[in-house]
């Protein structure tokens, strides 16, 4: 009964989450200029991108390195 429960929680599920409309093609703004430009305007994102990439690079080193450091020490 869980098992047939749960298919139809998931059945249900998905059907609603495909029913969604699309979003416009446009921002939506009334400017003759606006053109088909995003929502969220041109704002760069390769700044927020390469210092994810730098931290997580810096946090996956730290882990190297602990699990090195942890084999020579046993």
């Amino acid at each position: 009964m869980k098992k047939l429960l749960s298919i139809v929680i998931v059945l249900f599920l998905s059907i609603s989450l495909s029913a969604q409309v699309p979003p416009s093609p446009n921002d939506g703004g009334g400017a003759p200029d606006a053109g088909n430009t995003p929502v969220g305007g041109g704002a760069p994102i390769a700044g927020g991108l390469g210092i994810l990439l730098a931290l997580g690079a810096a946090y996956g080193g730290k882990k190297v390195y602990n699990v090195n450091k942890r084999k020579f020490v046993e």
